[in-house]
């Protein structure tokens, strides 16, 4: 289980954000599409074994099954590249801008919705035997998450935003530090071992993961939430975008970047 160096993971950090930026169009959507996909899968699968075993904690044990399967595969989550695309712009690196960066978060957010968005119908389809039953217990249990984290937060006010936000930058704070931990190590069972522990911790939380949310609101709205579109976008998605961005970029790229890429220089000795 060979670990990296700290020096030497934040220079593979830099590299990966530099790649994501030059990446062809197609292969950023193919890859953010995989992506949400694969993780809006991991979320029903937990939320499925939360309510067979009435355990949220085995729940949260099991779904970084679905992050671990996507990076090893090498595909792109909006809340890694928040992390990772602006280290090339602020190391100077060829072709590295600002417009760059917000063309691939850009890309991959549609990407990633569009995977998401997949599965939440294939998921809806499976809950209610092709619609043609009320959703099953998981499916409802989808349903009322849709319900008390929207109009939920909404009923709190100024209040309930900020605390969606702060929760929004935990997730990325926790997820990013996952991405980054699949770079400390050379094996595969090192980089699983990594990217398991934070993932596990944001998912137990109940912190707002925008990609998350882009399978769990939709399928609550095709399994009858009591919540709207709007309710969605307003009091959940816009809101935790915006906290994974900060979350991600201020607690994990730019401290990474700033102490183990930049390093201040070292005092004189007396």
């Amino acid at each position: 289980m060979a670990y990296l160096a700290p020096a030497e993971f934040v220079t593979k950090m830099v590299d990966a954000g530099e790649s994501k930026l030059l990446m062809s169009t197609r292969d950023t959507l193919i890859r953010s599409y995989m992506a949400g996909a694969i993780l809006a899968l991991a979320a029903a699968f937990a939320v499925t074994v939360t309510v067979n075993t009435g355990n949220a904690l085995v729940g949260a044990m099991l779904f970084p099954v679905g992050f671990i399967m996507l990076y090893l595969l090498g595909f792109d989550l909006l809340t890694g590249v928040f992390t990772l695309a602006p280290l090339a712009v602020f190391d100077k690196r060829p072709g590295a801008t600002w417009r760059a960066v917000l063309r691939n978060w850009s890309l991959v957010f549609v990407g990633n919705f569009a995977g998401a968005l997949t599965v939440a119908v294939f998921m809806a389809i499976i809950f209610t035997f092709g619609w043609s039953e009320a959703p099953n217990a998981v499916g409802q249990k989808i349903g009322h998450i849709g319900e008390g984290r929207t109009v939920g937060y909404a009923a709190h006010g100024a209040a309930g935003m900020l605390t969606l936000f702060i929760r929004g930058v935990m997730c990325n704070w926790m997820v990013s530090t996952g991405v980054v931990a699949a770079m400390m190590s050379t094996t595969v069972s090192g980089k699983a071992i990594g990217m398991w522990m934070p993932v596990m911790v944001f998912f137990y939380m109940g912190f707002e993961h925008s990609i998350v949310n882009m399978f769990l609101f939709p399928s609550g709205l095709l399994l009858g939430g009591n919540f709207t579109i709007m309710d969605y976008l307003i009091w959940n998605e816009i809101p935790t975008v915006l906290g994974n961005l900060v979350g991600g970029l201020t607690f994990v790229g730019a401290t990474l970047y700033s102490t183990h890429y930049k390093t201040a220089p070292k005092r004189a000795r007396a």
